[in-house]
């Protein structure tokens, strides 16, 4: 009996294999990048539904930019009204009639506000008041929010609860009871008494305290624990890891906390009962009136647009510290 061992083991021989390939059908490449994808969704094609998503994209952007632009307006037009009524003679300013641009460019008005308002004596006032009160702001707010982030003492959560709870209080609130307290310190005698009461009540921010804080609470636990094992106090793990770690956050609270005092009104005005001890934004409203008691509006503005710009120009050389700063703190809860 004869076995056939090609049979058995199916194999062929090559001219039969070149015959099968030749008996196989012949397939042409197709060229896909010159083909469109068609599908059929609400009536809509891919490309009709990509084209109508580019118009709902522009329709977007054109609504947000009209938006800010809106807004923009409504921002800077206190700014400029306050410019064209510094440019303006008080018979302009006192009509019926408002213009947004001064029939006659009062010049001279810039002139004239150095010799009715005193500078210098508002300026320093400002400065010492400005420059202590921040020192000492930075200072507690250093201290206290160490304290919340790293320290472990009995009744920590609750009382930094306790301490963010008061800043649903208007500070409008504790203006009598902070003037009884100074009055009775017998600050409001002299000068320095004067200058103590309109710094010391505001050594104390909250919300300094809990921004610096929340960046405090980034920084990792490792390298406090790395500090003790090297011996480090908690006042050398401060000073020398958590401030300069922290530096772009307590470099946004010094700039804000000046143009606080900067800006500051109402209690300046309520303890620094004479001129020279004034502020330059109290001088601002006591220092421009006429014989009569009519408030000269235009020198006021004018004053009031070279009180702005220093404070325009901080903001302008250290947005960028300010905006690294909040959001820095703003990352972890």
């Amino acid at each position: 009996m004869k076995f056939d061992l090609r049979k058995m083991l199916n194999l062929k021989s090559s001219s039969e294999r070149a015959d099968a390939r030749r008996e196989r059908p012949q397939y042409k490449s197709i060229d896909t990048k010159s083909m469109t994808l068609v599908l059929k969704e609400g009536g809509l094609t891919a490309v009709q539904m990509e084209t109508l998503q580019k118009i709902m994209k522009v329709i977007s952007m054109v609504l947000i930019y009209a938006f800010l632009a809106v807004m923009a307006v409504i921002i800077l037009l206190p700014f400029y009204w306050m410019i064209i009524t510094s440019l303006k003679t008080n018979t302009e300013i006192r009509a019926s009639q408002q213009t947004f641009w001064p029939e006659v460019v009062m010049w001279s008005n810039y002139v004239d506000v150095f010799d009715r308002f005193d500078f210098a004596t508002y300026l320093v006032n400002t400065l010492v008041v400005g420059i202590l009160s921040t020192i000492g702001t930075l200072f507690t707010t250093i201290f206290a929010a160490f304290a919340f982030a790293r320290l472990q003492f009995k009744g920590k959560n609750f009382l930094f609860t306790l301490l963010l709870a008061t800043m649903m209080i208007p500070g409008e609130m504790m203006v009598i009871t902070n003037y009884i307290t100074v009055a009775n310190f017998g600050w409001l005698k002299d000068q320095t008494g004067v200058f103590a009461a309109m710094i010391v009540p505001f050594w104390i921010s909250v919300f300094y305290i809990y921004l610096l804080r929340q960046n405090f609470l980034q920084i990792p636990n490792e390298l406090y624990l790395a500090s003790k094992v090297d011996g480090k106090t908690d006042w050398n793990y401060l000073w020398k890891v958590m401030v300069p770690l922290s530096m772009p956050t307590l470099i946004s609270i010094f700039i804000l906390k000046l143009m606080g005092a900067w800006n500051s009104f109402v209690w300046p005005n309520l303890v620094a009962d004479k001129q020279e001890y004034r502020l330059i934004t109290n001088g601002l409203r006591s220092s421009f009136s006429t014989t009569a008691g009519e408030p000269e509006y235009a020198l006021q503005m004018a004053a009031t647009v070279l009180v702005t710009v220093p404070l325009l120009l901080l903001f302008i050389f250290f947005r960028k510290y300010i905006m690294k700063g909040v959001g820095r703190a703003g990352i972890k809860g």
